[in-house]
């Protein structure tokens, strides 16, 4: 590869970094907006159907995940990385602008499934676009920084779209981040995204059958991809952390710990931040490890995450518990760019996308109903709580102290995610170590 190229390879990487990073704006605009009461109104929530609000992240994630599992097959086949992220922008941009219009919770639902299956393929048609350009000792660098893009869409999107909230009516953000969706994606793919002439990506099918052949040989590859069941089952509990954190952090610090609507969006971005700089660590790490070694990345960050949520729970200075989810996230960046890192390694290049797609589809089916459980158990343990409430002067108290409580039962569900990914990671250690040694056995017997 010549030194032209193989820098020019990295302008794709920093432009699918950038759409990313747009993309989670879009995500996350829903998790600052039910914090309005005119938006609550608008489409007829209550301020505290907690289950509702959550079903609103959830729509998006069931939309995300069966797109994962059913487009990117396609999106590979026929359209290849380029098209397939045009399309997805176009897409997802109008989607973004239109959302205002409808005005009811079933409309806006069916927007956000809308929104999921336009943007489902994204991390998929990357992890392909990485496969073709680098080599698997030297793709912990790239995966990070397009995972880079989770952190910085959150960290920027929370004081954004908070912004635009405290300075105009709240159908603004919707209008700004369609236009920005196509303004500033487009032409980044358009100008830097290319795939190598050999890779199967540029091989346009000449007839209908021909494509379908070809996506059956890809999902019938995808799913001989090894420890497809234990990667694909660690994803789903790291993004069920990222979800269900992402959606209840802004009315977390909101309601269970007292911040105005200016400092809940800059604080929410501190954990984010924190993201970003740990996906950069994580991909140097993965570089420097060897790849036998990634597992550990899996478990030493689960137990960083687990704690550093058990601390944010129990502790008494709101400030204290902002910079405990901060570390929560800073242990959790650490992780991302590990998953695609494992998928390209136990995949073949021409699989990749959609062993990514299974991988990261059921992951996010799974992982979506998380913000909805949380909603559920916030909604229940604080209902529960303020039963026996006081009246007169103490009952605003009550409800507070209520409301705390059934934040803290909700992101306690956060821990348990961190359970499964310490189990994956040892998993993945021993099975690996394992199938090395039965190889090393077998050669010396040859």
């Amino acid at each position: 590869m010549h030194s032209s190229s193989k820098n020019f390879r990295w302008y794709g990487v920093i432009t699918l970094f950038v759409i990313v990073a747009i993309s989670y704006v879009d995500r996350i605009n829903i998790a600052v907006l039910i914090t309005d009461k005119a938006f609550l109104a608008h489409v007829g929530l209550a301020a505290d159907d907690r289950v509702g609000q959550g079903f609103l992240a959830t729509a998006f994630m069931l939309g995300y995940g069966v797109s994962a599992f059913v487009l990117t097959p396609f999106c590979s086949a026929l359209f290849g990385v380029r098209r397939s992220l045009v399309f997805g922008l176009v897409l997802w941009g109008v989607v973004t602008w239109a959302s205002p219009m409808f005005d009811s919770y079933g409309m806006l639902l069916a927007s956000r499934v809308l929104l999921g299956v336009s943007e489902g393929p994204l991390f998929s048609l990357a992890s392909a676009y990485i496969k073709a350009h680098f080599r698997s000792d030297e793709n912990g660098k790239p995966n990070a920084l397009v995972n880079m893009g989770t952190g910085l869409g959150l960290a920027v999107g929370y004081p954004l779209v908070g912004c635009l909230l405290t300075q105009f009516a709240w159908d603004t953000s919707f209008h700004v981040l369609g236009i920005m969706n196509i303004a500033l994606g487009i032409p980044l793919v358009l100008a830097f995204v290319r795939m190598p002439a050999a890779h199967v990506d540029g091989v346009k099918p000449s007839s209908f059958g021909e494509a379908m052949a070809r996506v059956g040989g890809i999902v019938k590859g995808a799913l001989h991809t090894r420890h497809l069941f234990l990667i694909t089952l660690l994803t789903s509990a790291a993004l069920a952390y990222l979800w269900g954190s992402s959606n209840w952090l802004p009315t977390y610090l909101r309601e269970a710990r007292g911040f105005s609507l200016r400092e809940m969006g800059w604080l929410a971005s501190l954990p984010q931040y924190a993201t970003v700089l740990a996906v950069f660590v994580g991909g140097v790490l993965i570089d420097k490890l060897g790849r036998e070694r990634v597992p550990f990345i899996f478990m030493g960050a689960s137990v960083g995450v687990a704690l550093s949520v058990l601390m944010a729970i129990n502790a008494h200075d709101p400030y204290a518990a902002a910079c405990c989810l901060v570390a929560a996230n800073f242990f959790w960046g650490l992780q991302s760019p590990a998953i695609p890192s494992t998928v390209q390694y136990c995949s073949r290049p021409e699989h990749t996308a959609s062993a990514f797609g299974v991988t990261n589809g059921a992951g996010s089916l799974v992982a979506g109903f998380m913000p909805a459980l949380m909603g559920g158990v916030i909604m229940a343990v604080s209902h529960g709580s303020g039963a026996a409430g006081a009246s007169g002067a103490s009952g605003l108290a009550v409800t507070s102290a209520a409301s705390a409580s059934g934040f803290f039962a909700g992101f306690a569900l956060l821990i348990g995610t961190q359970v499964v990914v310490f189990a994956c990671g040892l998993l993945l250690w021993w099975r690996d170590r394992t199938r090395g040694a039965a190889a090393v056995s077998g050669s010396q017997l040859s």
